[in-house]
């Protein structure tokens, strides 16, 4: 500060140092000084001065200062200073002496040239933007963002240059490119403004930027900002991204894919209150919907521009689009803007197309919008650039889309007309703008006409049964005969605008209609006053080409001259008087050949017919300009050489032509006729390969399950076999009981009967033992009778008798203990032949007793136990037969699809065989021509012509290999 305050302060001694004298002590303090304060001093005072002193301070202190940015990098401070001199001293936006209206212009001129003098000496060392570029690594706000001022303002001087040098240097996109994720919004901000200077002009940085994932950031900032509600920083996001979007087809790819264009719709999402529109938010809202444009521009490759309409109308943001241009209160440039945006949108893609003819406008009854705004197209009243939009929106809806075309054209035909006159169609509104008194209106409804018809020869052909209603009381005119009138008018009729404009719009139209539609030619010429002969009739076309009138008449007298053309050219002789050769000799006699082609010249070489080829929108500087069509420049090109040629061919070689057009019309006949055949032959073989790949793929299907079928089936016969292997276990002791009993001669329905008669004999046993236990009573009491003592007499008298009483009850006696013994024995022998049975019949699940018999209740149980388990078996041998039975049905099925399969397979060969047959019989017509060919050649020769017999060569060494092989056979047969 002190030698500051040495060098500016004022002495009072000596007189004052001027501005080049300080700038140089300064330059030498910083060159000298070996402390960092003093330098850092200097260079702070040169960075005060170099707004005044720009000259000076550049051209003395440029080096010394670059010095101190590769020297002092340590010190943020000095480095802050640095750069901010050299932004000084380079950039031009910092000139702020007032200067007179006299002095401007010169003033400014030398300005900028010397800022670009003093940025070609700093980038004349690659080094120094190297330099710069790694101290944009530095976090430090005091170092950054001067070097992002001064790297912005050298790419404004010398960008081509300094882009070469960046591209060139490691990493030095992806550092530029990290200022955008600062969070300091003024370094932010203007590393926006520096990317748009670095991306200008330079495919190969917008593509770096591009993959550096530039548009994920910028559309974050966007969204960040508010979208169309932000500020200048968003205008500056959108003016980067239409950098790296417009003419580089890879960046709009790569945006497309990167799902970028969905999050454009929010931009558009415009309220209801539109009635506060800040200039901001319409500047912002253009740049938007002049991005939307960029990346459905004619000029794209068709494939990107029709990826990216449909993903616009996925996304809705076609919808949204629709909804501002049916919306109130929207700014004019605005709902410009947006009808040329939506027509890009549609243009050529029929979903998009077929949704815009969906729309309807919220009015009292609702209206499509192509009425709306083709109503907006004819009023006089409406601004000139909003017509050109909707004439260009009306042709992008028409472009390709013979849906919308035909729905237009229907209009205008009388079965379609609204009888009740409550709503005004599109057909009404462009007849009515057809024949007004405004020029504009006249031009723009034919050019939209013609649109409608444009590459459509069905609705040319549809459009001569409109008929028009001209006054009252007098008959219905044809369109084209209304046109024809208005024409032969010329001047007569007073309209507002250009004279020639109506002239132009109606002879594009009629030139359109009769362009590949001889049927609209021979109506236009069955009009006598169309094209006369007669010097007494009214001239119609011929009187037009042949004055010589002004230079501003020029044009349509071209455009004349290319509707007589077209007359011949497309003239298919129907009408006598107006064949092609009448009407070539009509011109010569009263035009002239050479007159009548330098009359078509004059369309091609006209300056407007030059600005309406370059690109499809109609842009017009103002409403004098508006004569061609972007479409009509088109049909004149193919036009023009072929009428010139039709003139000047005479009537044999008309005559000529019109047989070699005939012999290869039916040349071309049986060359589509044999090219169908094949076709369809071709197609008959490959459903045929799809159905026996189909056929083949259902036989392996079916032979799957064919083979699952056959496992299932083998599997339940292995379980049907083991079931009935245990049930043969179980059934074995039954069977072997049942064996027994029929071997022993009783079957097991005796064995009731058995049991009974067991009961009954046990019954009388019992019985039997009552008797013997009464008669042992009888006998024990007659025993106890014969021991009472008693009278003598009585002993002795009764002695013998009872001697002889005592004899019969021994013999009775004997004679019951006989009987008793049999009946026991008989007894026991059924009790053990009932144990034997009761053993063998429950061998399996009751333990067999060891000497008494078995009780009832036991016996009933293992009754009831065997039902239950007889039935058990019988039912599961019932299910398994159902089951064999259903398998059987099944295999049964497959089988009979295998043989309808077979069936099949054999039609399939029959087919086959049938077309080898014709390729066979195609073979033999081959070999006739070959035989054809063979005598042709024989003739050839014959007649002395020398002719090249390659069969003969070829038949002859065959005949010789044939020969060598059969020595061969010998030698090995010897």
């Amino acid at each position: 500060m002190n030698f500051l305050r040495g060098v500016m302060g004022a002495q009072s001694a000596g007189p004052q140092p001027s501005g080049a004298e300080t700038i140089q002590k300064l330059c030498d303090r910083v060159a000298s000084s070996t402390l960092l304060d003093d330098r850092r001093d200097a260079v702070r005072a040169l960075k005060s001065l170099s707004k005044k002193y720009r000259l000076e301070v550049g051209s003395q202190a440029m080096d010394h200062l670059i010095q101190v940015l590769q020297t002092d990098r340590s010190d943020s401070e000095i480095i802050g200073y640095a750069l901010d001199a050299l932004y000084n001293v380079i950039s031009n936006d910092l000139e702020e002496e007032e200067q007179d209206d006299s002095e401007e212009e010169n003033s400014q001129k030398q300005v900028d040239d010397l800022g670009s003098q003093f940025t070609e000496v700093f980038i004349k060392q690659s080094e120094n933007i190297t330099l710069l570029l790694t101290l944009l690594e530095e976090f430090d706000f005091h170092v950054r963002w001067p070097g992002v001022k001064l790297l912005t303002s050298l790419l404004k001087q010398q960008g081509p240059q300094l882009q070469q040098i960046i591209l060139v240097s490691p990493m030095g996109v992806s550092r530029l490119m990290d200022l955008l994720a600062d969070s300091r919004e003024v370094i932010r901000n203007d590393g926006v403004l520096l990317l748009q200077q670095l991306t200008k002009s330079n495919a190969a940085i917008q593509k770096i930027v591009a993959f550096e994932n530039a548009f994920e950031r910028l559309l974050d900032i966007i969204t960040e900002e508010g979208n169309s509600d932000g500020g200048i920083v968003v205008e500056d996001c959108l003016l980067l991204l239409q950098n790296l979007l417009k003419n580089n087809n890879s960046n709009q790819n790569f945006f497309k894919e990167g799902s970028y264009i969905q999050r454009m719709k929010p931009w558009f999402e415009v309220g209801d209150d539109n009635c506060g529109w800040s200039a901001q938010k319409v500047t912002n809202l253009h740049l938007m919907l002049q991005l939307v444009r960029v990346l459905v521009s004619p000029t794209n490759p068709p494939g990107a521009t029709s990826s990216c309409q449909k993903a616009m109308s996925n996304c809705g943001l076609l919808q949204q689009l629709c909804t501002i241009l049916m919306a109130t209160g929207v700014p004019a440039d605005i709902l410009t803007e947006t009808i040329n945006t939506v027509s890009e949108v549609i243009r050529g893609c029929q979903m998009n197309q077929d949704y815009f003819a969906s729309v309807y406008a919220p009015s009292n009854p609702p209206r499509p919008a192509i009425v709306v705004l083709l109503m907006s197209m004819v009023n006089e009243r409406q601004p000139f650039v909003l017509r050109c939009a909707v004439l260009y929106c009306f042709q992008c809806f028409l472009y390709k889309n013979q849906k919308g075309q035909g729905e237009i054209v229907s209009t205008l035909l009388p079965s379609t007309i609204d009888a009740t006159g409550n709503s005004v169609s599109a057909g009404q509104l462009l007849c009515g703008g057809l024949f007004s008194t405004d020029s504009l209106s006249n031009w723009c409804a034919a050019v939209a006409l013609a649109h409608a018809l444009q590459e459509n020869a069905t609705l040319k052909e549809q459009l001569l049964r409109v008929q028009l209603a001209t006054s009252i009381g007098n008959p219905p005119v044809s369109l084209l005969q209304q046109c024809t009138n208005i024409l032969s008018q010329g001047d007569k009729i007073d309209r507002r605008g250009s004279k020639v404009q109506t002239r132009v719009g109606l002879l594009m139209l009629l030139c359109t209609w009769l362009s590949s539609c001889p049927i609209a030619v021979t109506h236009f010429l069955h009009n006598p006053a169309n094209i006369p002969f007669t010097p007494l009739s009214r001239i119609q076309l011929t009187g037009q080409i042949a004055e010589n009138l002004g230079e501003e008449e020029h044009l349509v007298q071209g455009l004349s001259a290319l509707l007589l053309g077209i007359s011949i050219y497309y003239n298919d002789n129907s009408l006598e008087n107006y064949s092609k050769e009448k009407l070539k000799q009509l011109i010569e006699k009263r035009i002239g050949k050479e007159n009548f082609t330098e009359k078509l010249g004059f369309i091609s070489k006209h300056e407007l017919y030059s600005r309406a080829g370059q690109k499809p929108q109609p842009s017009f500087s103002s409403p004098d300009h508006m004569m061609f069509d972007h479409e009509f420049t088109k049909l004149v090109k193919e036009l023009e050489g072929v009428i010139t040629k039709a003139i000047y061919k005479s009537s044999e070689e008309d005559k000529k032509e019109e047989e070699v057009k005939k012999t290869l019309e039916q040349h071309d006949n049986i060359v589509t006729h044999y090219k169908q055949v094949i076709r369809e032959q071709d197609q008959q073989l490959e459903e045929l390969k799809q159905q026996v790949n189909s056929l083949k793929s259902q036989n392996e299907q079916l032979q799957a399950t064919l083979t699952q079928q056959v496992s299932q089936i083998q599997q339940h016969k292995d379980q049907y076999n083991l079931l009935k292997v245990q049930l043969g276990k179980d059934t074995q002791h039954n069977s072997s009981h049942s064996d027994t009993l029929q071997m022993n001669g009783i079957q097991p329905e005796e064995i009731s009967k058995l049991r009974e008669e067991v009961k009954e004999w046990k019954n009388k046993h019992d019985l039997l033992q009552g008797q013997l236990r009464e008669k042992d009573s009888v006998i024990e009491k007659l025993k106890s009778s014969q021991l009472e003592p008693g009278t003598e007499q009585s002993s002795q008298a009764n002695k013998y008798g009872g001697l002889e009483h005592d004899n019969n009850l021994q013999k009775e006696l004997e004679t019951l203990r006989t009987q008793v013994q049999s009946q026991s024995t008989e007894i026991s022998k059924l009790h053990t032949e009932k144990q034997k049975l009761l053993q063998q019949m429950n061998m399996t699940t009751v333990p067999i007793l060891g000497d008494g018999a078995m009780p009832a209740a036991k016996n009933t149980d293992l009754e009831e136990r065997l039902s239950r388990e007889i039935k058990e078996l019988k039912n599961e041998v019932k299910a398994l037969s159902e089951e064999k039975a259903t398998l059987k049905q099944q295999l049964d099925s497959s089988n009979s699809t295998v043989a309808i399969l077979h069936d099949e397979k054999s039609k399939l060969q029959q087919e086959v065989a049938e077309s080898k047959k014709e390729q066979d019989d195609l073979l033999v017509l081959l070999a006739d021509q070959d035989q054809k060919i063979v005598k042709l050649k024989s003739t050839l020769k014959e007649l002395g012509e020398p002719v090249e017999d390659e069969d003969d060569t070829e038949s002859g060494d065959q005949g010789d290999e044939d020969e060598d092989e059969d020595g061969e056979e010998e030698e090995q047969d010897e």
